[in-house]
């Protein structure tokens, strides 16, 4: 999510963005957003929401106004507050700039748009021999760990970890990344359990099925054409 909505002529922003920003866990901002809002005995507007997750779940969240957004960062750290003050004005220019005031500018913005839907068309198309490659190369193989999917993908590491965090695909328990439970039941990891022989320390394993590494590798591709262009 990166704009803000706007709702009742005013520009909110979402919880989803917000935790992204502040590296925070959706459901943790969550908490704090109820928390702060019970204090405030703020009753209305509704500032309830939803978002599509990776999964293609709706899952709840708050839309907030500048000035809750700001009261809730106001409890974090300078740096946390200091992004969510940029990302906000960064995105109020980009909506005053997308308002197009005469016929010509609505026109410009339409065509604008249409080369953009245009070149992500392009770009699945010319992804789907690579994503082809990965379906061979997941039904002659098995389960596969972290840094083997960033090599079959071609991405970053820390790129790739932001991005499963981003959406809700696993998430820091302990020390160790972990995936949610949605996916675990859909059958995208496998999880074992097991204890060290050096220090008796207990650990998880997750490592991603053939039918987790097919599934990631098409929510890896539509994130990649989301991306802006340089």
């Amino acid at each position: 999510m990166n704009d803000l909505i706007h709702a009742d002529g005013n520009a909110r922003m979402s919880t989803v963005e917000i935790a992204a920003l502040c590296e925070k866990r959706h459901d943790h901002v969550l908490r704090d957003v109820r928390g702060m809002l019970s204090e405030l005995d703020v009753t209305g507007p509704n500032f309830g929401g939803s978002y599509t997750d990776g999964s293609g779940r709706s899952l709840p969240c708050f839309h907030l106004p500048k000035d809750l957004t700001l009261t809730l960062v106001s409890g974090y750290n300078v740096v946390l507050r200091k992004r969510i003050i940029d990302r906000w004005l960064e995105l109020e220019a980009a909506s005053a700039a997308r308002v197009p005031t005469t016929l010509a500018g609505a026109l410009r913005l339409a065509a604008e748009q249409a080369e953009r839907i245009e070149a992500q068309a392009l770009a699945i198309e010319a992804a789907k021999p690579a994503v082809e490659f990965v379906d061979r190369y997941v039904d002659a193989s098995g389960l596969k760990g972290f840094r083997q999917v960033c090599k079959l993908l071609g991405a970053k590491e820390n790129h790739f970890r932001d991005f499963l965090a981003d959406q809700d695909v696993m998430y820091r328990l302990g020390g160790e990344w972990t995936p949610h439970a949605q996916h675990i039941d859909a059958g995208r990891f496998a999880v074992k359990a097991g204890v060290s022989k050096v220090n008796e320390h207990a650990f998880h394993s997750a490592q991603f099925t053939p039918k987790g590494v097919k599934w990631i590798a098409g929510e890896w591709a539509k994130h990649l054409v989301d991306q802006p262009s340089d």
